[in-house]
């Protein structure tokens, strides 16, 4: 076995075992003595004798006793003279020595004290011995116990529920400052390497290098550079951040030692900053070694913006301690950090600089090849049918991540398995992504006959306007049953570009208000089903006015703020007049928008309406539907396009690798296992 390996070894393997728990041997330890006080065997034969305080005074008078013993409890003990055992307690076996007490209750301390008194008086008459009396403070054992014993045994049960509950930080009370790094080995059979990565072409090449850093040095270092420190993963949750990180710890031959940003995170003062001490130092002690702190914008935000707190928290703190080991006085060599946020925009500066985290990968949403190449994987451990079609798939998802295309994946094999089919079909895929997006159908949801119409004119606008214009986005289905919070839904199939043109915008934020232009043009009123179209075509507004440049009175000014600052402040980047500006601005392009909608539903109205009365009749219509009645559209999406390009380039290579060179029998096989960056 390689070093490499030994190291990669979990911390439970390559270690002594742990040492056996002794405590209960001390407890047993501790009754025995406490019952051989208790309980202590008296070679002596002991005899007591309960009498009345009649017949115990019958036995002092006679001078059978010896010594009297009076407690404050009015008990008293009387010692039997030798001679008085055979009387006082029957036949003494020859050789055996037998002690015995009489016992009784007197009636009062103060009345028995006189009696004795004068006994003792009438003694010293007739020249007898008086009688031996003595009084004490008498308390019952358990009394003694719970007096003496008790406070001890509390202490001890306080100190033992204080480390077993302090045992869940890191091994009990005194190693609330270790480190819970989980530390991954790379030999195990259940790992993920870069191969189950679906996509994510670009960030698996910058990742990938990091890991050949690690593996062979020399190779980079040879010209005099030097190893990164570290790497941050930046990208919307569910892109696959986490995944990556499990790749390199599949692939890495060197140790790889994950923690949560919130793991430092401790009710004790001081807890943070240690944990990053001892992270670091077992770090060390592996060298060359990759830390990963998933989430760490838990203890990286930037200090200083929040003026409720001090500078001197415990986050702070434990922030301060991590740019030290990342880069301070005494640097680590060979330790790479690894870690990962979808916001990079609230970390500290000091935290991004050049010589801690040298490189930011961006792991973006996939595009429409990379959702093929995921649902290919997410795919494949369940029963398709031959409707089922991956490119049709991954053109109905735009926008969705990883993790999102998973879900898909598992609910259209529950409402698979809930409709009785033996295997998935496209309409179960479909019905995942409206649940998905929309919500559970509300089907008991009662609607009157106006409200029903209404809703249906609503969504027709939105499906007639967004299928006529250029940059419109293309319809997928239309529906008039109710869905989560939504009374009626519409699906689009957004074009994915990289930039977007203010022709691009305006037809986007025309197809949001055709709702509310069709209520006004054929119902001639309006309702607040309107509400989230107006509030999306209201940022968007305000977005081209004042982020984008794209008003004639406020052209190529922005007000954008990208480091996040404006949250702080109390003041607006502009003055009031310029504040009027934008919103006349934007109060004029919205209407520029309605007045063009208006238009195009009036030129339409035919056809507007048939897909109105169609909805009413059917609740559900689809794009094929609105082609019928609307026509084809006169543009081909850029999802079509994409798909196509991709197709011939697939068709092209197999052309060029389907001739063998000569005097080789060329072989070709494609790798597919691969899974979904979530």
């Amino acid at each position: 076995m390689s070093k490499a390996q030994q190291e990669l070894k979990p911390a439970s393997q390559g270690q002594p075992s742990p040492k056996r728990n002794w405590r209960w041997v001390y407890y047993v330890l501790l009754f025995g003595i406490l019952a051989w006080f208790l309980y202590s065997p008296n070679k002596e034969k002991q005899i007591d004798k309960k009498l009345s305080y009649t017949q115990f005074t019958a036995y002092v008078q006679n001078d059978m006793v010896a010594k009297i013993e009076v407690s404050n409890d009015c008990k008293a003990e009387a010692v039997i003279r030798p001679q008085s055992y055979v009387y006082v307690f029957g036949t003494q076996e020859a050789g055996e020595q037998v002690k015995g007490k009489l016992q009784t209750q007197v009636p009062s301390v103060e009345e028995f004290s006189k009696w004795i008194d004068a006994q003792n008086a009438e003694r010293a008459t007739n020249k007898q011995p008086a009688i031996d009396v003595t009084y004490k403070d008498s308390h019952d054992i358990w009394y003694l116990l719970l007096v003496n014993v008790a406070p001890f045994l509390l202490l001890i049960v306080f100190f033992m529920l204080i480390g077993r509950g302090a045992a869940g930080v890191a091994g009990g009370i005194f190693g609330v400052g270790k480190a819970k790094a989980q530390l991954f080995d790379k030999d195990k059979k259940d790992k993920v390497t870069f191969k189950d990565v679906a996509g994510l072409e670009g960030a698996k090449e910058e990742i990938q290098e990091i890991v050949a850093f690690l593996k062979n040095p020399k190779k980079y270092t040879a010209l005099g550079g030097k190893i990164p420190k570290g790497a941050l993963l930046v990208g919307p949750p569910g892109t696959g951040k986490t995944l990556l990180a499990k790749a390199v710890a599949g692939e890495a031959d060197v140790p790889f030692f994950s923690m949560s940003g919130s793991d430092f995170v401790e009710m004790f003062v001081g807890v943070g900053a240690s944990r990053v001490r001892d992270l670091f130092r077992q770090a060390k002690e592996k060298a060359p070694a990759i830390i990963f702190i998933d989430e760490i914008d838990a203890i990286g935000r930037a200090r200083g913006k929040n003026a409720m707190t001090g500078g001197n928290d415990e986050r702070e703190s434990t922030l301060n301690q991590l740019l030290t080991e990342m880069d301070g006085f005494d640097t680590s060599s060979g330790v790479i950090i690894l870690a990962a946020t979808n916001r990079a925009e609230i970390l500290d500066s000091a935290l991004l600089r050049a010589g801690r985290f040298d490189r930011q990968i961006h792991v973006e949403l996939p595009d429409l090849k990379e959702r093929q190449e995921i649902f290919n994987v997410h795919l494949k451990p369940l029963k398709l049918d031959e409707t089922v079609d991956v490119s049709f798939l991954s053109k109905q998802t735009p926008g969705f991540s990883g993790a999102d295309i998973a879900n898909v994946c598992n609910e259209a094999a529950l409402i698979a398995a809930r409709n009785n089919h033996t295997k998935v079909g496209k309409q179960d895929f479909m019905d995942a992504v409206d649940r998905i997006i929309g919500g559970l159908e509300r089907k008991n949801k009662i609607m009157t006959e106006d409200e029903k119409r209404s809703i249906a004119y609503h969504e027709a606008g939105h499906a007639t306007i967004s299928w006529l214009l250029r940059w419109g986005n293309p319809l997928v289905k239309v529906t008039i049953v109710p869905r989560g919070m939504a009374l009626g839904a519409a699906w689009y199939l957004p074009e994915e570009r990289q930039l977007t043109n203010k022709e691009h915008l305006l037809d986007e934020m025309c197809s949001l208000l055709g709702g509310r232009a069709a209520e006004q043009v054929f119902l001639s009123q309006t309702s607040t089903g309107a509400l989230n179209d107006l509030e999306r075509a209201t940022k968007q507004a305000y977005a081209m006015v004042a982020y984008y440049g794209m008003s004639e009175q406020l052209k190529d000014i922005s007000f954008y703020d990208s480091t996040g600052q404006s949250e702080y402040s109390l003041h607006k980047p502009y003055s009031d007049k310029t504040a009027e500006t934008i919103d006349q601005e934007v109060h004029a392009l919205i209407e520029e928008q309605m007045n063009r909608a208006k238009d195009i539903l009036t030129k339409n109205s035919e056809g507007h309406n048939a897909l109105a009365q169609l909805l009413v009749e059917k609740e559900v219509i689809t794009s094929d539907d609105v082609e019928r009645i609307l026509g084809p559209r006169p543009w081909k999406s850029r999802g079509d396009e994409i798909i196509e390009a991709n197709q011939n380039k697939n068709d092209n290579e197999e052309n060029a690798i389907s001739m063998p060179a000569d005097g080789d029998n060329a072989a070709v096989s494609t790798a597919t296992d691969s899974a979904t960056a979530n």
